[in-house]
């Protein structure tokens, strides 16, 4: 951590606590009395109206007024971020996120104990091992180093890849690395858990000025059919919390109709073929083919 970030981390913590000990300031930020007693320095040649207590219960503080007029957050918006870090915590587990966390619950630590949300993810076996894959990848896109390794396509051909790397991307259940790839000159999307022998490279880029357009203009969203099918009400949860209430309506005694968007491959077969029975798909009559064509494939690896 920087002085400025630490500086700034410093002023959130009193904002929040009437009176810190140096020591808990130099644990927290793992730097010594002496680091803590010149930021206190520096905040005050701020106009940061820091004061100091001596004795065994003293430490730093900020005076009541600029907490009152300066105030950056509410416990309500400390709340909210705690949420957001625990949820993407549970996603990538990062010593990063975890010391974020750390030092805003160290603000109210009381609220830390008592949040209204909790989130909770299946704990993948394999999530564990794409731990290293994002680590080098976070690295790569702080540093502005290339990358380079093989990429398996859903085919299972393998192409060498070096990449100029952008951003990372959680959607649904996957992660994603985005950038440029010098192989194929062009803005490319790969998915990390097609990516092997990862390696970040000695060589460093200059972001391309068209990125911020073409990010804009990214998205991970197939072209997609408007799909009509008879639903049985078991299901009906499901196709609520990912479509809304609107989708559904009612057709007979037995199903209910849901009018949905699906993408027209593999993964949008995948994804009805998972009700089994509870669904049956009536329109369009092409994409009815499509499915009836992907379901005996399926039938034909146990024939």
């Amino acid at each position: 951590m920087d002085k400025v970030e630490r500086l700034i981390s410093i002023i959130m913590i009193l904002l929040k606590k009437e009176v810190v000990p140096t020591s808990e300031f130099a644990q927290l930020f793992n730097v010594s009395k002496r680091t803590i007693l010149r930021d206190m320095e520096t905040l005050s040649l701020s106009n940061i109206p820091i004061y100091s207590i001596n004795g065994v219960n003293g430490g730093y503080g900020i005076m009541d007024e600029y907490k009152v007029d300066k105030r950056l957050l509410s416990n309500t918006d400390i709340e909210n971020i705690l949420t957001a870090l625990g949820g993407l915590e549970q996603i990538l587990l990062s010593e990063e996120v975890e010391l974020t966390i750390k030092k805003i619950e160290a603000m109210v630590s009381p609220l830390s104990r008592n949040r209204s949300i909790q989130l909770s993810f299946y704990d993948w076996e394999g999530r564990s091992e794409m731990v290293q894959t994002l680590k080098i990848c976070q690295e790569s896109i702080s540093k502005r180093r290339l990358v380079s390794f093989d990429y398996i396509d859903k085919n299972g051909a393998v192409t060498n890849r070096t990449v100029e790397p952008y951003e990372l991307h959680f959607s649904e259940s996957s992660w994603y690395l985005k950038g440029f790839c010098l192989h194929r000159q062009g803005y490319r999307t790969f998915k990390l858990s097609r990516i092997d022998h990862l390696a970040m490279d000695e060589r460093t880029f200059h972001p391309r000025s068209d990125w911020s357009e073409q990010e804009r203009e990214a998205s991970f969203q197939p072209q997609l059919v408007a799909v009509k099918a008879l639903i049985s009400p078991s299901i009906k949860d499901q196709f609520m919390e990912r479509y809304g209430r609107k989708s559904i309506e009612n057709y007979s005694s037995e199903f209910l109709l849901a009018t949905v968007h699906i993408p027209q491959n593999s993964v949008g077969f995948q994804f009805l073929a998972g009700f089994g029975t509870h669904l049956k798909i009536i329109e369009p009559k092409s994409y009815v083919a499509d499915f009836c064509n992907y379901l005996t494939s399926m039938m034909e690896n146990y024939a």
